[in-house]
């Protein structure tokens, strides 16, 4: 395992203990609203704080983004930049809705080449490296042999952070739930990459994400056999925040669906 796998992982589990511990012991939560439903509490910082004392300790010249505290100042001169989510489904947890994780994701020169995604409350750690396959506590990963849409789980999430192009995604919305076997959305989009990943769901799409809800996902997908681009089927989905993961087979299945144009024959 690589290094930097290695304390990614180190990370992830600590912050992951924290979510636990506060989790368990079920303290009175200090909410605060960053802005229109989009939430941090006293645990997405300790857990972030966490995380980043392990990597400084280990890098400490690297480059962080991070959800709560932003981004280094060194980022322009490190060719490596880790991606942080402490607690991705924050709004899950303030509920104690069972679907949150953490998501780090570790870019080289500007392109993804490490991802963890930790479930804490399952003890499911999904990891990948670049050009080495994705895995599941040690078992390796492949996409579901899913090729028609029809047949297909498709998960998502909703616009939260601003809702100017809701009317948008309703409409896409509509479009895959007539095209396909079902939709879900369970609210933490590193978790939902991790299960398309993992075979538990076939495809993916959401819009308006930050980069740390992808990042770590997104290798997930790509080492686990899947595709990953934005809405236009290109690799720029973390500068626009839109996002598309499915198999191989129901990529452009999912991409045609978004767009409302008809499927051939064959995929219908």
């Amino acid at each position: 395992m690589h290094p930097l796998l290695n304390v990614a992982i180190k990370a992830a589990r600590r912050a992951g203990s924290i979510i636990n511990r506060a989790s368990l012991e079920g303290p009175a939560l200090e909410v605060h609203s960053k802005r229109a439903n989009d939430f941090v509490t006293q645990v997405d910082r300790a857990a972030e704080e966490a995380i980043i004392d392990i990597v400084h300790r280990a890098y400490p010249d690297h480059a962080i983004l991070a959800e709560e505290s932003g981004e280094s100042a060194s980022v322009k001169q490190s060719e490596y930049r880790w991606i942080i989510d402490p607690l991705d489904g924050t709004t899950n947890f303030i509920h104690g809705f069972p679907q949150y994780c953490v998501s780090i994701g570790i870019e080289h020169r500007g392109a993804l080449a490490h991802a963890v995604v930790y479930d804490p409350g399952r003890n499911e750690l999904f990891t990948a490296s670049k050009g080495r396959g994705a895995f599941l506590n040690e078992r390796r990963l492949r996409v579901s042999r899913c090729v028609n849409l029809k047949d297909a789980l498709v998960g998502t999430g909703f616009p939260y952070r601003e809702l100017a192009r809701l009317d948008d995604y309703i409409a896409q919305m509509r479009r895959v739930i007539l095209r396909t076997a079902g939709v879900r959305r369970a609210g933490a989009a590193a978790l939902d990459l991790a299960y398309v990943a993992a075979g538990r769901m076939d495809a993916f799409w959401e819009m308006g994400l930050a980069p740390w809800d992808m990042a770590a996902g997104a290798l997930l997908v790509s080492e686990a056999g899947g595709l990953v681009g934005d809405f236009a089927g290109e690799p720029g989905f973390l500068e626009s925040g839109d996002i598309t993961a499915a198999t191989p087979k129901l990529y452009s299945q999912l991409l045609q669906a978004l767009h409302g144009r008809d499927l051939n024959p064959t995929q219908k």
